[in-house]
């Protein structure tokens, strides 16, 4: 079952938007993330990708108040990211209301400490976020700040041995610039680990790139700038919903 998951991120507690990570070019388009999640939900939507992007510069989540209104205002299903790192945050997560947490930094930084999340919270409930540029295959983290040396298949490989069954790919290269998700790249991680359910983000600037991700076999395709702006309505997402 393919699914689309709208993203909030958050700075300050305020509904931003971004070009490609890039935090100079913030935009506050909202001061009520609930109201936007509640939008959401009103027209079907399961589930939400709630980005802390001051937790992923500093380290370390901040904004769980967001992450407790939402999950406690709405029956969303909340996958909460942006600088979780140790089992501590994993438990205030979980224990703020999060469904799912995707890691990023951490699972560059401390793979064997990711490894253990799988393990220890189950495979069902810890996401990995793979985020790259083309350009060289390295993974990015703290919120896409910072540049590793790490290869994207290498990293993906290393966690698909030890159990992990759900994988967000970007290429930020595309994020919030909404010139067409990364296809062949989606399709290279599919062809390599056809068991993992791929969760796509970057690019999507309506519903047919929805289509074509599905088709693919992508198990979900996360957007969010195409509705900011105004290129996907809440009518358009719930016609999409009721194709089935």
């Amino acid at each position: 079952m393919f699914e689309i998951v709208p993203s909030i991120w958050l700075i300050n507690g305020k509904c931003v938007r971004l070009k490609r990570g890039d935090f100079s070019t913030e935009e506050v388009i909202s001061n009520n993330p609930l109201e936007l999640a509640q939008a959401f939900e009103s027209i079907g939507l399961k589930r939400v990708h709630l980005v802390d992007l001051d937790g992923a510069r500093r380290g370390e989540p901040k904004n769980y108040h967001i992450l407790e209104a939402i999950a406690g205002y709405t029956d969303l299903k909340v996958d909460f990211t942006g600088g979780i790192s140790t089992d501590g945050d994993v438990i205030k997560c979980f224990e703020f209301g999060a469904s799912t947490i995707t890691v990023s930094s951490a699972a560059a930084n401390h793979p064997e400490r990711f490894a253990q999340f799988i393990l220890s919270y189950g495979r069902e409930k810890i996401n990995l976020a793979a985020d790259i540029n083309p350009a060289d295959n390295k993974i990015k983290i703290r919120g896409w700040l910072k540049k590793t040396e790490i290869d994207l298949f290498d990293h993906i490989e290393f966690f698909y041995e030890r159990g992990l069954k759900y994988l967000k790919c970007s290429d930020v290269s595309r994020d919030g610039v909404m010139e067409g998700p990364n296809f062949a790249l989606f399709q290279r991680v599919r062809d390599k680990f056809p068991e993992i359910n791929l969760a796509a983000s970057g690019g999507v600037r309506g519903v047919d790139d929805f289509r074509r991700l599905r088709d693919m076999g992508v198990s979900a395709a996360v957007f969010g700038r195409a509705y900011y702006e105004g290129m996907i309505s809440l009518q358009d997402l719930e016609k999409f919903i009721a194709e089935g």
